[in-house]
Parts: C-alpha cells; sequence; structure tokens
C-alpha cells in the first residue's frame, strides 16, 4: 500500500472521529440561534452557521452551507473559515466531490492549512471507499442475479423435460 493512500486512511480516521466528538447538542445550537437573533451580526452569525456545519441532521448541514456561503458573499472577513466550515458539511453529507472543491479552493489561498489537508485526504478516501462499496454491491447483486437465472433455467429444464 502507498504512502498517500496510508496517509489518506489515517487522515479519514482521525476527521470522521474529531466530526464525531463536535457533533453539537441542541442545547449549544439553541443557545446559538439565541444569540444570533438578538445580536444578528457576522459573529454571531458565523458562530451559529460554524457549530451547525458539525451537526449529525442533513437539513442544519444544508442550513449551514448556505449561510457560511452567504456570509463569503457579503465579505465576512473570516471567509477562509466559512469555506472550512461548508468543506466540512458538505463532508457529513457525503458530497465529496464539493468538499474536495471547496478544500482545494481554501488551499490554493492558505496551503499550509493542515485541517484543510486532512480534511481534503479524507474527502479522497471516503469517495474512494463509497466506490469500492458500491462497485461491491453492484458485483454481488449481479451473482445473485445470475443465480436466479440459473435456478429458473434450471426448474424450466426440469418442467420441459417432464411434458
Amino acid at each position: 500500500m502507498g504512502e498517500t493512500k496510508k496517509k489518506q486512511q489515517q487522515a479519514k480516521a482521525d476527521i470522521d472521529q474529531k466530526f464525531a466528538m463536535a457533533r453539537p447538542n441542541r442545547q449549544i445550537l439553541e443557545d446559538l440561534a439565541v444569540a444570533c437573533a438578538k445580536d444578528p451580526s457576522p459573529d454571531n452569525t458565523f458562530q451559529y452557521a460554524f457549530c451547525l456545519s458539525k451537526s449529525s441532521e442533513r437539513s442544519e448541514l444544508r442550513y449551514a452551507i448556505t449561510i457560511l456561503d452567504g456570509l463569503v458573499k457579503e465579505g465576512y472577513e473570516h471567509q477562509m473559515d466559512c469555506m472550512y466550515g461548508a468543506a466540512c458539511a458538505f463532508y457529513l453529507l457525503e458530497d465529496f466531490d464539493r468538499c474536495r472543491e471547496r478544500c482545494e479552493n481554501i488551499l490554493r489561498s492558505n496551503p499550509e492549512s493542515r485541517l484543510t489537508m486532512e480534511l481534503h485526504l479524507a474527502c479522497i478516501e471516503s469517495k474512494e471507499q463509497k466506490e469500492a462499496e458500491l462497485l461491491k454491491k453492484t458485483a454481488i447483486g449481479g451473482a445473485v442475479a445470475m443465480g436466479v437465472l440459473g435456478v429458473a433455467g434450471a426448474v424450466a429444464s426440469v418442467l420441459l423435460a417432464k411434458k
């Protein structure tokens, strides 16, 4: 196994563990939502959206991406952090192509970003694993279909032999 492949696998394991530990609870999200509603400053909005970007709820992840992208468009001063938060949400949504694209955009401007490099490698590994799993399921499905056809052929030949 190549060195890059090992790094990808390790990065995926590390990212998955970090995201599992960083998943916000309802109370934190509610507190940040209330703070954002009381004072909808860009910083409060960012804190809320960044926290949402680690959620286990798909709708919250999509909402986080929308908010973070909006902050970037408005010229928020911490644009790289917004892009990283959106990349995290895409990763958790298993949209690895968009996650990878965001990571590559960040790395073009900030090539030394260790967290982004790690997420980028994890994204590549996750996509490869997903594709391998799909290929495996397709192969199993094809084998089952061939088995069913074989049984059907055997039954048909027995029935035809009786006539």
